[in-house]
């Protein structure tokens, strides 16, 4: 192409079509690979959690940025069943402020990412334990079939009695 170009002609790759084309290539190849190393990272730590529920020991895990995606994925491959154990330890985690929970900014995504129901738990969780200090998480088991049957009520209920200990104060 430059061959038969004038003397002294300048390419410029900004208008160049060819090297505007392989410069699209190169970024969708780039994007394609971002995506695959993603899905990955959300099938490997998938894997690790689903390990650690078959032992016994899910709740001693620390929760990571983007496992509100692994347990999208999680409940992919349970073909769309919502397992418990998983929402039952990140409600925890929430409300605890566990692993990368502890910034208030993870907490706010999360809170975009998750469904209602295990938000609501979260909630619960929060006042309850505000409400009994040192009561173990084993002990409220009720907070999440409260949250999971009747999603609306255990948030208000949540709202009330963050309500009732901020009288309180």
């Amino acid at each position: 192409m430059l061959a038969a170009a004038a003397p002294g002609t300048v390419c410029d790759p900004g208008t160049d079509d060819v090297v505007q084309a392989e410069l699209a290539d190169d970024a969708a190849a780039a994007a394609r690979e971002t995506e695959l190393r993603e899905a990955a990272r959300i099938a490997a730590r998938a894997d690790e959690l689903q390990s650690l529920r078959e032992l016994g020991t899910l709740e001693h895990a620390e929760p990571c940025e983007g496992d509100e995606v692994v347990r999208d994925e999680l409940t992919r491959r349970a073909g769309g069943y919502v397992q418990g154990d998983v929402d039952a330890w990140l409600a925890h985690a929430l409300t605890a402020h566990l692993g990368h929970y502890a910034d208030p900014a993870a907490r706010e995504t999360a809170a975009g990412l998750l469904p209602p129901p295990l938000l609501a738990h979260a909630a619960l969780l929060t006042e309850l334990v505000h409400l009994a200090p040192g009561v173990g998480v084993d002990q409220l088991a009720f907070a999440a079939r409260l949250a999971t049957t009747e999603t609306e009520a255990a948030g208000a209920l949540a709202v009330f009695l963050a309500r009732a200990r901020s009288d309180v104060s």
